[in-house]
């Protein structure tokens, strides 16, 4: 059996090693929070510098959007303009399809077998 002696200097080179694993994670500790504190300090910098070129862009950004709404307005106001021309066109043909087919049926002028290829034709 070991001696008292022998016991405590197995539990004193114990502690020695215990004592120098903690001096490691002591550094290791130290060195982390050193990184976390890099790491902290350069996201603000990140931060603040777009905050900045936000500041300093978004009313280009705005007056752009303004400007783009502006042409989307003009083109849907110019292919209103074009269909509604479409339409009366497509009334006056129509009127005036109606009306022609009107005359030549009350001067007698179609029969009834041509009345049915003149409503074929009108109605495309």
């Amino acid at each position: 059996m070991a001696t008292m002696d022998e016991r405590m200097g197995v539990v004193e080179t114990k502690v020695e090693h215990l004592n120098e694993k903690l001096d490691e994670l002591k550094v290791d500790v130290k060195d982390l929070h050193d990184c976390l504190d890099r790491t902290r300090d350069s996201l603000e910098e990140k931060l603040e510098t777009m905050l900045i070129e936000y500041r300093e862009n978004r009313d280009r950004y705005y007056q752009v959007l303004d400007e783009n709404k502006e042409e989307a307005r003009k083109a849907h106001n110019d292919l209103y303009a074009k269909l509604e021309g479409f339409e009366k066109l497509k009334t006056k043909v129509m009127i005036s399809g109606i009306a022609v087919a009107a005359f030549l049926a009350g001067t007698g002028y179609l029969t009834h077998g041509e009345v049915g290829k003149i409503i074929k034709l009108l109605a495309g």
